[in-house]
């Protein structure tokens, strides 16, 4: 047996085996955790993360958790700093199994677009789905952030950003309290789609209290395609436009100059210029992120502040 120096060999067997069962201690730690899959036991805290879930990296950021691995394009501008001292990993379609065995993580998180991809993930390294539905998207945000909190050890954390985001709802809901019907739009280049109470971007009807100017939108994964003639018989108070082409970087013609036309000129919400522009990428790639939903919230919340 090795000694430990100036030990004696008592000592160094004893210290050989506290040390030991410090360590299977160490491992043995775990946290059950709600996925979208159900719950599952994992190791905590992970070591060395990999996560493809944009959602999922903006709030493990917010929390203060290092990313070992991360997909080549981050989409919101707030995280593109993440890059440096982190291995591209793939993209948030399809990971790249290499340069995931490479870089030997003990836990890979997947979800939204990467969800399809756990199995394959799976066979580099235990792997969640966080994926959030958009349902109920606050409850949803608040359930991912405990989930990660407990997962890092970062439950007091956690439990202050949950919170902040209660904060951000509030102050938006009463910002919008009375100030009228709105319309939710996607353009994508030239088209434009709408989405209402049940749709992925229903949560802002709900969580805000925000009346729908139409009641009957088709619950479309990409919304129910719609005319400029429907938005001005709509006459929304206000229209909320995401644009996809700037969320995914397609360089299609961006919202405004597609808006911009005699039919959508005709509302109440062009008139009054009360036509929101989400932050695209939070809105559209992000939804979920404690970061991204925070913000979309005080763009909201500042639109509706403003002087009428």
């Amino acid at each position: 047996m090795r000694s430990f120096g100036w030990l004696p060999a008592g000592w160094a067997r004893a210290g050989l085996v506290l040390a030991a069962m410090a360590l299977m201690t160490a491992g043995a730690m775990a946290a059950e955790i709600d996925t979208a899959r159900g719950k599952v036991t994992v190791d905590t805290p992970p070591r060395r993360l990999a996560v493809f879930d944009i959602a999922a990296i903006d709030t493990l950021d917010s929390l203060g958790v290092k990313i070992a691995g991360v997909p080549e394009k981050l989409y919101v501008p707030e995280l593109d700093r993440l890059k440096e001292g982190a291995e591209a990993v793939g993209t948030i379609f399809d990971p790249d199994l290499e340069a995931l065995s490479a870089l030997a993580p003990d836990l890979i998180i997947v979800g939204g677009r990467s969800s399809p991809q756990l199995e394959a993930a799976a066979r580099v390294a235990p792997t969640i789905d966080m994926t959030i539905q958009g349902d109920d998207l606050i409850a949803e945000a608040k359930a991912r952030l405990a989930a990660y909190g407990a997962l890092a050890g970062k439950e007091t954390e956690a439990a202050r950003l949950a919170d902040e985001l209660d904060a951000a709802v509030a102050r938006t809901r009463a910002a919008a309290e009375g100030k009228g019907k709105a319309l939710i739009l996607m353009t994508s280049g030239p088209k434009v789609t709408a989405y209402g109470e049940d749709s992925r971007f229903g949560w802002v009807h709900e969580a805000l209290d925000i009346p729908p100017a139409v009641t009957d939108v088709e619950a479309a994964t990409h919304g129910e395609a719609v005319s400029f003639e429907f938005i001005r018989d709509a006459n929304p108070d206000w229209l909320i436009v995401v644009d996809r082409a700037a969320a995914i970087g397609s360089g299609e013609a961006n919202a405004k100059a597609t808006l911009d036309n005699e039919l959508v000129a005709e509302t109440t919400a062009w008139k009054n210029g009360d036509v929101v522009y989400l932050p695209a990428a939070d809105f559209y790639i992000a939804a979920g992120g404690i970061g991204a939903t925070t913000r979309v919230l005080e763009t909201l919340r500042a639109a509706f502040s403003k002087p009428q």
